[in-house]
């Protein structure tokens, strides 16, 4: 089955609204003969909604880093769902290994912020990965197994049509550390088969699977060339116009 490549970028807690504006405005010249392939950039909170006047119209779609899973209260600091969509965003990222290691993210709240933020309309982005200790300690697929079962719980198969699924090891997460082209197709290998069990085969080969970790523009093309990696979330490549216009031009 042919999968949309999805190239995405999360600019992190970088760039004020002025830069953010910029490097908009550079990029969506820099990739505007780009198809094929989707193109998703998730700026902070405060730049969703000039970013998405920037935008406007292009190829370009906009994501959110976070959600919360109420529609609205007394949640001090929080974003809903509803609040994402009237800015301009189609996607938002839910369980990055940032908000789980510094924020208390957990399965549960993943599968909470999952559930609303498709409920309501938005794509989502749903990361899993696991430690180097983990890794070490051969781990691995029993964190990601538990991840997908747990963060995906109660999720039906037409509800799973809004779900990009994002590896990610958190060892290689701007450590510089990158999971071989290998490395990142075993687990995502993995992953695929483990839809198939949870959901069924047809879900499964249509999901697609990102690899995050250390991405750049020179192991972009190894790691696309594999057959179970969908696309990639990048972290650090993506706040330069240059090398993340030349991930989403990859061969």
């Amino acid at each position: 089955m042919n999968r949309v490549p999805l190239i995405a970028g999360n600019w992190k807690m970088y760039k004020t609204v002025p830069e953010a504006v910029a490097t908009a405005t550079q990029l969506k010249e820099a990739v505007k003969d780009i198809s094929g392939r989707d193109i998703v950039i998730a700026p902070s909170f405060v730049s969703l909604y000039p970013v998405a006047q920037v935008i406007k119209g292009s190829n370009i779609n906009l994501s959110a880093q976070d959600v919360f899973w109420e529609e609205e209260g007394a949640f001090t600091g929080q974003i809903s769902p509803a609040m994402l969509l009237s800015v301009g965003c189609t996607y938002t990222i839910i369980g990055h290994s940032e908000r789980r290691q510094y924020f208390g993210e957990t399965n549960e709240t993943v599968n909470k912020k999952t559930k609303k933020s498709i409920d309501r309309g938005l794509k989502v982005i749903v990361c899993i990965g696991e430690t180097l200790e983990e890794r070490e300690a051969g781990k691995t697929f029993s964190i990601l197994e538990i991840q997908i079962s747990e963060g995906l719980k109660g999720l039906t198969s037409s509800l799973m049509d809004n779900v990009v699924i994002a590896y990610e090891p958190v060892w290689a997460i701007g450590t510089g550390k990158t999971a071989t082209a290998a490395q990142a197709e075993e687990a995502h290998h993995f992953i695929r088969n483990k839809l198939k069990e949870q959901f069924n085969i047809d879900l499964a080969e249509k999901t697609r699977i990102l690899y995050g970790g250390s991405v750049k523009p020179d192991n972009i093309d190894q790691l696309m060339a594999e057959k179970d990696i969908d696309g990639v979330l990048v972290g650090g490549a993506s706040l330069k116009v240059d090398s993340f216009s030349r991930i989403a031009k990859f061969t």
